[in-house]
């Protein structure tokens, strides 16, 4: 059994089938085995198989920080064949403590990480050179903190002494530790959110006093979130309002300055209303008043300067000399109005 790949772009692999079970294929370094050291390794030899790197772990709850450690096993030298042992859970439960998942779980979650290209079911805690042998492997990946367990102060001593450990990086901020105290932790919150979801009270180990109480609380946080939809539904009513009325005043604003600088326009000091008036005054004034005579019209014969006296007025500086003259001159003014008659 093998994996099926496919070759995107001319590099990349697509995966088309899960890591085979060393137990169900054979070994694939077919040519002499011969010991390899580091060095030899990083330049690409041997060129007629690949170097055969083997990683073990629990690997419960398979998260990034074992899919990074597995990528650095996978890529430590340029060809390279990756075999990871999984620990069954009787030797788990033995030297380290319960699992989440157990060992068919943790096997599958192996198969199908991209790096893998075998796994080996229940994986020695120690290694022993015989398992070495069966499986042809030439280094151990794993990170170079001493891992003391089973009356050992650092169980990869030997191999360390051998030449066969290459270590890799641990990832920080996530480790199985890590996820299941942030479970318990918050332990009401994710049985309160199982309740909800359908499970039993039997199958969370929830008494029946907290099960009340935990669908007590799921009503709460209902109606909570209930009475927050309608806040936010409200806010965005109140805030479309404040925006139209924006827009309102905006527009009468806009409004009342055009109606202003109109009025202005036809009845302010400079208007068209007061201009209009004034010339309709103008015209109204020209057609009641009386024309001059132009200055160049005749007299008929009489001197501008000087008009006619009556023929009553009499003469101051030449006053009648005597009654007889008196006398005649009223009779000849008499005779000059009858002539006039």
């Amino acid at each position: 059994m093998s994996r099926k790949t496919g070759h995107i772009e001319g590099k990349s692999q697509t995966l088309t089938a899960p890591a085979p079970f060393a137990d169900e294929t054979s070994c694939q370094c077919r040519a002499p085995h011969e010991k390899l050291t580091i060095a030899q390794a990083r330049l690409g030899t041997p060129v007629d198989r690949p170097v055969r790197v083997y990683a073990d772990g629990i690997f419960d709850l398979f998260h990034s920080g074992h899919a990074r450690a597995l990528m650095q096993a996978k890529t430590l030298f340029p060809n390279s064949y990756l075999l990871v042992g999984v620990c069954s859970d009787d030797l788990t439960h033995k030297f380290k403590g319960f699992t989440v998942m157990n060992e068919t779980e943790r096997y599958e979650a192996l198969r199908h990480c991209r790096y893998v290209d075998e796994v080996i079911r229940d994986a020695p805690w120690t290694l022993t050179p015989e398992f070495l042998e069966k499986h042809k492997i030439d280094f151990v990946a794993h990170d170079d903190i001493p891992y003391s367990s089973a009356g050992s102060d650092d169980v990869y001593k030997h191999i360390k002494e051998a030449g066969m450990f290459v270590p890799t990086q641990r990832t920080e901020g996530i480790s199985t530790s890590d996820i299941i105290t942030r479970i318990v932790r918050d332990y009401d919150v994710y049985a309160r959110r199982n309740l909800q979801r359908g499970y039993t009270a039997k199958e969370l180990n929830v008494s029946f006093i907290n099960e009340k109480k935990y669908r007590f609380q799921n009503q709460v946080d209902k109606m909570k979130e209930k009475v927050k939809n309608v806040e936010e539904k409200s806010k965005e009513f109140v805030n479309k309002v404040e925006e139209k009325s924006h827009d309102l005043i905006q527009k009468w604003e806009e409004k009342s300055r055009e109606f202003i600088g109109n009025f202005l326009e036809l009845f302010g000091p400079d208007g068209a209303l007061k201009q209009m008036f004034q010339e309709r005054s103008g015209r109204m004034l020209q057609a009641f008043s009386p024309r001059q005579s132009p200055s160049s019209s005749p007299t008929r014969g009489r001197s501008p300067s000087r008009s006619p006296s009556p023929p009553w007025v009499f003469n101051k500086a030449s006053p009648p000399s005597s009654p007889k003259a008196a006398s005649a001159s009223l009779s000849s003014m008499s005779e000059g109005d009858e002539d006039e008659k």
